[in-house]
């Protein structure tokens, strides 16, 4: 089966974005409970310098991966940008002394985020931001009208959402273009996440709702819920295909469906190196469907 190597972002609006179909997310290049500096700096700053090298022109962080952690190695390492690349940032979430996450989602608190991004990366303005629902939120139209009005200023070129039910997402079409949508999603992992009230975040109707509305899925932690939830069909075809479950885990989101954009991450330059080489393993649809 063949898939396609490219996808666009915002493709109806005046400024699309099209960028190669495997991204990079640097939540992993941050200490110990994504909290501090890497252990390995120099690791994390060659990876980076790498994905300019691989041609992988999509980049996802937040400025509370660290805390900005990953916003400031990213500036170290690629800066000034290449021509094409896109750098996703989220706000809607922060970390407290004690590590916690927190909702940081009121208008003066989006705006601060969006500010500090700007800032650390270097930026006039940010291509994607994500505004990241976290549970128990409440005030889901405020929050996207704050975004939009941002995006008015000229700060974001596109407002996406992340960690949403298919009734957020709804909510947040109505009130604005989504471009695109960043959750949990993988194999192993497909719509069993709860939010606070049992509502089901992310899964196959999210999906389902992008692809009719041409919106890109940008899924995260594909592969760590794959590494707590063994399947042993993804080994057989890592078997047959000479190739790592990750990479399989991989393969199977690029065929799965042409408007998931993968990001996987990982702090090591070797399986940086093995999660692109999956971008060249053509899965079967006698495998897909093994897979399904």
């Amino acid at each position: 089966m063949n898939t396609p190597q490219i996808i666009t972002i915002a493709g109806k609006s005046n400024h699309p974005l099209t960028v190669n179909r495997l991204g990079y997310g640097t939540m992993r290049l941050t200490g110990e409970g994504i909290w501090g500096e890497p252990k390995r700096r120099d690791e994390a700053l060659e990876i980076l310098s790498e994905t300019a090298k691989q041609g992988i022109n999509f980049i996802d962080t937040a400025d509370y991966y660290g805390e900005d952690v990953t916003n400031r190695l990213i500036a170290e390492a690629l800066y000034p940008y290449k021509d094409g690349l896109v750098i996703c940032t989220k706000v809607g979430s922060a970390r407290k002394p004690d590590k916690s996450w927190i909702p940081y989602n009121k208008p003066k608190e989006l705006r601060q985020s969006i500010e500090n991004n700007l800032r650390t990366l270097k930026l006039e303005q940010i291509s994607l931001v994500h505004f990241r629902v976290m549970h128990g939120d409440k005030g889901l139209e405020e929050s996207m009208e704050a975004m939009f009005a941002m995006q008015r200023e000229g700060k974001i070129l596109h407002v996406g959402v992340s960690n949403v039910n298919r009734k957020e997402l709804e909510i947040a079409m109505s009130i604005g273009e989504i471009a695109t949508v960043e959750n949990l999603f993988g194999h192993a992992q497909r719509g069993d996440m709860s939010g606070a009230h049992g509502d089901t975040r992310g899964g196959e109707e999210v999906l389902h709702l992008c692809e009719e509305n041409e919106i890109p899925l940008i899924p995260f932690f594909s592969l760590q819920t794959a590494n707590q939830k063994k399947d042993t069909r993804i080994a057989e075809i890592a078997k047959k295909y000479e190739a790592t479950e990750a990479q399989i885990n991989i393969a199977w989101l690029l065929h799965h469906s042409p408007w998931l954009l993968p990001i996987p991450g990982t702090s090591s330059l070797q399986h940086f190196k093995e999660n692109i080489e999956a971008v060249n393993i053509n899965l079967t649809a006698g495998d897909m469907e093994y897979l399904k």
